[in-house]
């Protein structure tokens, strides 16, 4: 009975102690790692029409530069394909995505996921990852863009880019975009994007004016809602970025809500953006330069959630050619897709998009056995089981350690009930003697507890990878189980 107590003592002490770390240490660290720059909320957030620029962002380029532009809040709220069809567009159309690019301001903000429904029935509709800013609550979207003073009308959110008839955005199509201003400035944008989530933008930035100019490239991705977070502390749902010396941020919608704005130090790599449980979206900036990240909340004429980045200015004599390549990922977070992108397009540290946790030395191995499995299987639950089998035989030895030592705990039990009632009046001598008994039959108290602890954090990495990967999403099993990343519709407690 004794053995048994201190037993389930135990399991409840671990996982109280894990519960408590994640809750009171890895979520507060989480939303402050990287923000020791952050900046408190100003008094009262300026209009998004033209926000005042921080300090941080003023020192990234000479005096006189401005803050990323906003466009206008929209008094009348449309529904998504009227705000579609209420702007020039150029059809968008990859094995993976389908949707359209707005011409205004040259957004991302028409993209449907053509591999992923909202259930597991292929006849639901695909999944919304983007929306134009005229959906109001629905608003989500991305653009890269320049500000400068005192040289005109520079690419914005405004802006009314120029493109041939009957272009197509496809992976084996990119689409030329054209503007210039008053002043002389020509901007050729060229979109390409590739058979996955990827989209390159190659800027090409000409002076045919008589004075030098000096532009600033800005990028951002904006949300005008915060998503249900499905759970907190087993996943991040969020504003994120990978950025330099900095390294990892994560900012909780809370979090920048209660801040209004982080900064991290400025950085010349990385990455940043927006991300949910299954899908991101982020922004890879022009390695050629120094840029100012940042994170922002504003809730003046609705909220709005922002991930941007301000580059160092770009300067042009009269008659100079400058150009710029910046990437942004509109997709899902497979781990193979963002794995490859990290390695092929230098991307440093893009894994980490996908949350697998503080305990990724264990949950990133995990996943790709769990997929080698599933390889020849053809069946997640089936990988799982068997990874389930392996686990328990790799730790065999520790939990047969620990069967001994309860057993050996068990022979001696009646000694210890005689001895706490020879010397119920005597604590210190009772216990004198118990460990006496311990020694002589070679018994470790602990013996039984430790190979469970050791056990705990593995299988909690196991619980994480299922959780987190959309690898497992609407992954069939057999019978009624139909959707791996589901509640067991069976249980109660679902």
């Amino acid at each position: 009975m004794e053995n048994n107590r201190n037993f389930l003592l135990a399991m409840v002490l671990s996982i109280a102690v894990l519960v408590g770390w994640q809750f009171f240490v890895i979520s507060p660290r989480m939303t402050d790692e990287g923000a020791a720059t952050t900046t408190a909320a100003e008094g009262s957030l300026q209009s998004p029409t033209v926000p005042a620029g921080t300090p941080q962002e003023q020192a990234v380029a000479p005096a006189g530069r401005e803050s990323i532009p906003q466009a206008a809040a929209q008094v009348d709220t449309l529904t998504r394909d009227a705000a579609i069809a209420a702007s020039p567009r150029v059809t968008l159309d990859t094995p993976s995505l389908t949707g359209s690019i707005n011409l205004i301001g040259a957004r991302l903000d028409d993209l449907r996921l053509k591999n992923y429904h909202e259930t597991v029935d292929d006849s639901s509709p695909t999944i919304v990852l983007l929306s134009p800013e005229q959906t109001g609550h629905d608003g989500y979207f991305a653009e890269f863009g320049y500000t400068g003073q005192n040289i005109g009308a520079l690419p914005g959110p405004t802006t009314r880019w120029q493109a041939d008839e009957g272009q197509t955005l496809t992976p084996g199509t990119p689409i030329r975009l054209t503007y210039t201003n008053e002043r002389g400035i020509e901007f050729v944008r060229e979109i390409s994007v590739d058979p996955n989530a990827m989209f390159s933008i190659a800027d090409s930035i000409t002076n045919a004016g008589d004075a030098a100019v000096s532009v600033q490239p800005y990028g951002r991705v904006v949300r005008h809602s915060k998503p249900q977070v499905a759970s907190a502390w087993v996943v991040f749902e969020g504003l994120i970025g990978y950025l330099g010396d900095s390294g990892l941020n994560e900012v909780t919608y809370s979090k920048i809500e209660e801040e209004g704005r982080v900064s991290p130090a400025s950085t010349n790599s990385g990455w940043l953006g927006i991300t949910d449980k299954y899908w991101a979206t982020t922004l890879i900036p022009d390695t050629s330069a120094s840029f100012q990240p940042g994170f922002r909340f504003s809730s003046d004429n609705g909220s709005r959630y922002q991930s941007e980045y301000l580059s160092e200015a770009v300067n042009l004599q009269p008659g100079e050619t400058r150009e710029l390549l910046t990437r942004a990922f509109a997709g899902p977070k497979v781990v193979s897709l963002v794995d490859g992108y990290q390695d092929s397009l230098g991307i440093p540290e893009f894994s980490r998009l996908i949350d697998w946790g503080w305990f990724r030395f264990l949950t990133r191995p995990l996943f790709y056995v769990i997929d080698w499995i599933y390889n020849f299987t053809g069946n997640f639950g089936i990988a799982i089981l068997l990874v389930t089998v392996m686990l328990k035989l790799v730790f065999f030895p520790l939990a047969n350690k620990s069967y001994k030592s309860m057993a050996k705990m068990k022979n001696v039990q009646p000694l210890m009930m005689e001895l706490r009632e020879k010397y119920a009046d005597d604590r210190m001598k009772q216990q004198q003697e118990m460990m006496r008994i311990y020694k002589e039959e070679k018994i470790n108290p602990a013996a039984g507890c430790w190979p469970v602890l050791v056990q705990i954090p593995v299988f909690f990495a196991l619980y994480k990878v299922l959780y987190v990967t959309i690898e497992m999403r609407h992954a069939p099993f057999f019978g009624w189980i139909q959707d791996l990343a589901a509640p067991d519709p069976t249980s109660i407690f679902n």
